[in-house]
Formats: structure tokens, C-alpha cells, sequence
């Protein structure tokens, strides 16, 4: 480690310069001889130095959205030459130098940090050899030297010897708890980090070499820098966890903001935007109007989440337009104009006798017509049945046949000749 720290030794200088100054600000707070006045130093060199990657990161952004575009010409390559992956991998870098992505730009702001890792590691490992390197000169060196945090040493390390903490006036116990916690915590952030990516911000549907990469540095990184991490120097461990932490939380908020198509950050956030145009009526913000201008412009192309999205506007009458805004439909507005004609046309409110005395009235001309229309159809029923009895082509006599008592009445069965 000391050899490759080496190589970088000509950026020792700016390093050492900015904790320089970073010190004497917080030292003016907090003591020149704390902890906090150099690890807050530390701290405040990550800082600066991702404010400083942050053209980079966006150049990250733009290269991840290029492979997002890509991934429909992806998935029909894996499909046409599913059974040979040589030819697979060839067709898939062809298309990469076509387009004009890298399929490693991920690890750019790692690759672009290194340096400055490397060269605060050689500072910090100057400090506990007591030598004197940059800018730092021997009464820094000395206020560096008893500087410690939570117990250890700045330059102490978990693979030190009792002898070597005690020249540095710590216990061996306090250094080898804190190194430990600071290398779970580092490895922790670096396994959620890529974690968050793989999980929520991935297009789960298209299985491309990207994934199978972002998937390999999930388990990987964390184990590498574990390993590392027992030789780590405390400030050192404090730089990289402090740079994991700012690394998990803008990959949040971009995940957030500008999710990958296809996803389930994308479905979340989409799902985010449309309550919020259910409790506005509108799309707010400049971000938003861009992420709806974008679905607008792929057409048939949608994926099924944002085709999910438009069917949701559509349910609230809404159409999104192509400058990122929504509007009424025609369905909608026809059916607010029908519903405010039908409102215009209700009778108006009767009161409570009113509705009392119309009820009474109804009933009372439901019983008359039910009592006319049964006295009807039973005179039509006895006037049948009197057509019926009057045998045909004989006038009715007045002495007709008398049903014998006991006898059923109606046409009788006639008698067998013997009982005759």
C-alpha cells in the first residue's frame, strides 16, 4: 500500500494544503489538538472534493441513461443470438462503440478519487512514522500526532502493535474497536449503496453485461474494502466512509428524481407524480414536467409502468401534453358539461309536508286504480265463465241441474251399466 501511495505522491501537497487550512478553521473551535478539529478536516476534504466530481457524476448520469436507451437493441441481441454468447458479447461491444457509451462509467468518480485517497493515505502514514511531508511541518505533525477519535490515534491502524499505539499514547484495545466499527460501517455503505442500485434502479426485464457488473461490484467492493480497511489508518477510514456516505445519499436522490425506465424506483416515483396531479390538477415543478414531456415523446415505446401512468391520467380525465403539461380530455369536459346541465335541469327542493301530501296523494290514486282495475277484470272474469256455461246452440233454462249434494260439481263420469 505504501508503495502504490508513493506513486501518487505528487498531489501530497494540495492534499496536505487544503487539511491545512481546513484545521486552522475548525482548530479555532474546537482546539488545535482534537480530534474533531481533524477529523472534521478530513470530513471537509471529501466534501470539497465531490463538490469538485460533481461534472463528472454528471457525465456518470448521462452515460447510465445511454445504456437505459440501449436496452431494447440489447434485449433483441441476447434474443437473435441466444445460443452463441460469443457472438453475443461482440454484437453488444459493436454496439457500444456505435453509440458512443462505456459500459464502466460507473466506476469513474472511483477512478477519479483515487488519487486523492492514495495521497491522504501517505500523509496520514507520514504522521505516524513522524515525518514531516507537504505542508505540514514538525509543530503540525506533533498536534496531529495526539490528535484522537473516539480513543485512536489519527494514524493509528487495526494491525498495529501494542508498541506502535502506545508511541502514539493509545491503547490497543480502543484503536482495534474503532478501526473495526469504522470497517463494518464502510463496507455496510458500500452494500447498500450498490444494493439501492441493483434493487430499485434497474431495469430488471433485460438481462445485460451491465447488470452482471453492477451485481459483481455489490459483493465484491464491500469484501475488498473490508480486507483493505485492517490497514487503514483511522483518518483514512474516516475519508472513505465519509465519501460512501455522500456517494449513498446522492445516489438516493437521483434515484428518486431521475429514475432508470422500467424499474421500481420509476413506478414509485410515478406513482408519486400522479397523486400529486390528482391533488393539483397540474404538474409542478420543472423536473416532473421534463419526466412527463419524456413519456409523451415515446409513444408506442412506453414501458408498462408509464404506460401504467398515462391510463392513470386518463382515469382522472387528464391528457398529458407534449411540453411536460396535462390537460382535460375531450370525454372529460363533455361529461363536467352534462353534469352541470343535469344539475342546471333538478326541480328544486320540496319540504317536508310538501313531500308528505304528494306521497298521500300517490297512494291514494295507486288504491283507486287498484280497486277499478280488480272490479274490471272480475267482471270480465264472471261474464267468461257465464259464456262458458251456457251450453252451445240452447238457451240457459231457468231450472237448470242442481248439483246433488255430495257431488262434485262439473261434468260427471257416467255410470257402468250394471249400477244403471
Amino acid at each position: 500500500m505504501d508503495t502504490i501511495a508513493s506513486l501518487f505522491s505528487f498531489i501530497t501537497w494540495p492534499v496536505s494544503w487544503v487539511i491545512v487550512q481546513f484545521h486552522k478553521l475548525y482548530g479555532a473551535i474546537f482546539g488545535d489538538d482534537t480530534g474533531w478539529a481533524w477529523g472534521l478536516s478530513i470530513v471537509s476534504l471529501v466534501v470539497l472534493i465531490r463538490i469538485c466530481l460533481i461534472p463528472l457524476f454528471v457525465k456518470q448520469i448521462k452515460s447510465t441513461r445511454n445504456m437505459q436507451v440501449l436496452q431494447p437493441k440489447m434485449k433483441a441481441i441476447q434474443e437473435r443470438y441466444k445460443s452463441d454468447k460469443q457472438r453475443q458479447s461482440e454484437e453488444m461491444m459493436k454496439l457500444y462503440k456505435e453509440t458512443g457509451t462505456n459500459p464502466l462509467s460507473s466506476c469513474l468518480p472511483i477512478l477519479a478519487q483515487s488519487p486523492f485517497f492514495f495521497a491522504l493515505y501517505h500523509v496520514l502514514s507520514a504522521i505516524a512514522s513522524n515525518k514531516k511531508i507537504g505542508v505540514i511541518d514538525q509543530s503540525l505533525l506533533d498536534s496531529a500526532r495526539q490528535a484522537h477519535i473516539f480513543g485512536a490515534p489519527l494514524a493509528a491502524k487495526f494491525m498495529n502493535s501494542s508498541s506502535e499505539v502506545s508511541a502514539l499514547g493509545a491503547s490497543l484495545t480502543d484503536v482495534r474497536v474503532v478501526t473495526a466499527v469504522m470497517i463494518v460501517m464502510m463496507s455496510a455503505s458500500q452494500f447498500f449503496t450498490q444494493r439501492q442500485l441493483m434493487t430499485k434502479n434497474v431495469d430488471l426485464t433485460v438481462k445485460t453485461p451491465y447488470m452482471q457488473q453492477q451485481k459483481m461490484l455489490m459483493y465484491i467492493f464491500p469484501l475488498i474494502f473490508a480486507g483493505m480497511g485492517i490497514n487503514f489508518p483511522v483518518g483514512v477510514l474516516v475519508y472513505w466512509l465519509t465519501t460512501n456516505v455522500w456517494t449513498m445519499g446522492q445516489q438516493m436522490y437521483v434515484i428518486n428524481q431521475n429514475p432508470t425506465p422500467g424499474s421500481k424506483a420509476q413506478d414509485q416515483y410515478l406513482g408519486r407524480l400522479l397523486k400529486s396531479v390528482t391533488a393539483h390538477g397540474e404538474v409542478r415543478g420543472r423536473t416532473r414536467r421534463n419526466t412527463v414531456k419524456r413519456i409523451v415523446a415515446k409513444g408506442p415505446d412506453r414501458n408498462d409502468i408509464e404506460r401504467k401512468f398515462v391510463t392513470g391520467l386518463a382515469k382522472l380525465g387528464l391528457v398529458a401534453q407534449e411540453d411536460g403539461t396535462v390537460t382535460k380530455g375531450e370525454a372529460a369536459v363533455s361529461e363536467a358539461e352534462g353534469g352541470a346541465a343535469q344539475r342546471r335541469q333538478q326541480p328544486k327542493r320540496q319540504t317536508k309536508s310538501q313531500r308528505q301530501t304528494g306521497v298521500t296523494q300517490a297512494g291514494a290514486k295507486d288504491a283507486d286504480s287498484t280497486e277499478s282495475g280488480s272490479k274490471t277484470s272480475l267482471q270480465k272474469q264472471d261474464a267468461s265463465q257465464d259464456e262458458k256455461s251456457k251450453p252451445a246452440g240452447k238457451p240457459a233454462s231457468g231450472s237448470s241441474r242442481q248439483a246433488k249434494s255430495g257431488q262434485r260439481k262439473g261434468p260427471q263420469r257416467p255410470k257402468h251399466p250394471s249400477k244403471k
